[in-house]
């Protein structure tokens, strides 16, 4: 049967150049392309797909958004993440998704293409096979929800701003804002910034 491929991430040299691997190395497999959350999810209605490569971050959210919905809608799909970001941050929150493949973008071709061939294959990578040293940093212990939160903290938004972009109560931004603090040892929000500055977490 067919692969059909979903590559979700807002630069096109990045979606072009998997693109191009896929073509070279893996021809059988169907490739379609999105640059957004809202845009994968457009693009699953449409079409069902087997296979998922997605980037962390996007122009309109963070992959952890609209995780919860594929799972729930497309439980079959298997997913991988294609990030700059670094893994420890976020490893956690998406084994509780079945999502064990991270890779980074800065990995080398011939590891990047093994690893996507094992990915097609649907075999379950072992930690150390996926090229990302997985290391806990201040964040790494932060649930799925407060990772969302985190990112648009980081952005500047406030709490009735975020608990509007994510349709969540205020009370619980603000819980989550707490626990965030609390976590990462931080007092405020310029704390806060320095310390993702630090460890690469937009």
């Amino acid at each position: 049967m067919q692969k059909k491929v979903l590559i979700t991430d807002d630069h096109p040299m990045v979606r072009k150049g998997l693109m191009a691997l896929f073509a070279h190395y893996f021809g059988e497999v169907k490739i379609s392309e999105a640059c957004s959350c809202n845009e994968t999810m457009r693009k699953l209605m449409k079409s069902g797909y087997s296979h998922l490569i997605m980037d962390m971050v996007l122009p309109d959210g963070t992959a952890l958004e609209i995780l919860p919905d594929i799972r729930s809608l497309y439980p079959l799909s298997h997913i991988l993440i294609f990030s700059m970001q670094p893994a420890g941050t976020y490893q956690r929150a998406l084994n509780n998704y079945g999502i064990y493949y991270y890779l980074s973008k800065t990995l080398p071709e011939d590891i990047i293409v093994r690893q996507l061939g094992k990915f097609l294959c649907n075999e379950c990578p072992a930690p150390e096979e996926t090229g990302v040293q997985i290391q806990d940093n201040p964040f790494s212990f932060l649930t799925a929800r407060e990772l969302e939160i985190l990112h648009y903290l980081l952005k500047g938004m406030g709490s009735s701003e975020i608990g509007n972009t994510l349709n969540i109560k205020y009370n619980t931004v603000a819980t989550a804002r707490t626990h965030i603090f609390e976590k990462s040892r931080t007092n405020n929000i310029v704390e806060l910034f320095e310390l993702a500055t630090r460890h690469n977490v937009t």
